[in-house]
């Protein structure tokens, strides 16, 4: 089943057209930066860009920082949504669980669709940016790549460190996928879960620049997603990246537990 959902996901067009529209963005980034050579003042705009101008080898943390926040939940939020509500949308559900198929591995066959599309989809951003980042930007030796406190990272800290930072922002995008398959189960309209998810999204967003819901702050989803910053701190600051973690882990388990749930005993008529 799992093999079936991933051949139809690298089979979709609208995957590969998804995926190039993110990587537009912070690739057209970089073209601006290498052409006016003029980046935000330091400690404004998104994280590490501006650093790039010096060290093109950033840019990749800089492209996550770009598409995190919006343009890769919009898309997980679609992709996820759809995953049970555009089955029954369709009317093809009732025949998928009329086969000698268990719903239990149903959906896990569509989380894990999903969450391939959330790592294909960062890991070409992070190969585009580097690549952008390192012929357009700045040409600084990989061994000279500096952190956020000033220090230098060898390259290997840097692949490390890199790679920590792409788990981090997946793990981050795994808890808006539970969130959207979990609605995904309730409705049988893909636009309904995908909206259901945006808005939860938005909620969590808007209420962390409430000074009257800081007591909540630290339970909205969207509270630690940039704490992969903190990863280039020397000595790396772990608070915020272990609780953004821990968060999500929290948020997944609730969630599709509770799609588990509702889809293990829903009546599927059409």
């Amino acid at each position: 089943m799992i093999a079936v959902e991933l051949h139809q996901l690298l089979r979709s067009r609208r995957t590969w057209v998804t995926i190039l529209m993110i990587d537009s963005l912070p690739t057209l980034v970089a073209v601006l930066l290498g052409v006016t050579e003029v980046g935000p003042r330091p400690g404004t705009g998104p994280a590490f860009l501006s650093a790039v101008l010096t060290d093109g080898t950033l840019f990749p943390l800089a492209a996550i920082a770009i598409v995190l926040p919006l343009f890769m939940p919009i898309a997980v939020s679609i992709v996820a949504g759809e995953s049970i509500a555009g089955e029954a949308q369709q009317g093809t559900l009732r025949y998928l669980l009329v086969r000698p198929v268990a719903r239990t591995r149903l959906l896990v066959a569509k989380l894990v669709s999903v969450m391939v599309f959330v790592l294909l989809t960062l890991a070409v951003v992070a190969a585009t940016a580097y690549v952008t980042g390192t012929l357009l930007l700045g040409d600084a030796p990989v061994a000279a790549t500096t952190t956020v406190s000033g220090t230098t990272l060898t390259q290997q800290e840097l692949i490390l460190r890199t790679l920590l930072a792409l788990a981090y922002a997946m793990l981050s995008m795994f808890g808006v996928a539970s969130i959207a398959l979990c609605l995904s189960t309730f409705v049988d309209a893909p636009l309904g879960a995908a909206l259901g998810t945006l808005a939860v999204l938005v909620a969590s967003t808007l209420l962390l620049t409430l000074d009257a819901a800081d007591s909540i702050a630290p339970y909205l989803l969207t509270r630690y997603w940039l704490a992969f910053v903190d990863l280039f701190r020397d000595p790396i600051l772990w608070r915020d990246v272990v609780r953004g973690a821990l968060l999500q882990v929290v948020y997944v388990a609730v969630f599709l537990g509770i799609a588990w749930a509702n889809f293990a005993t829903k009546d599927v008529k059409d």
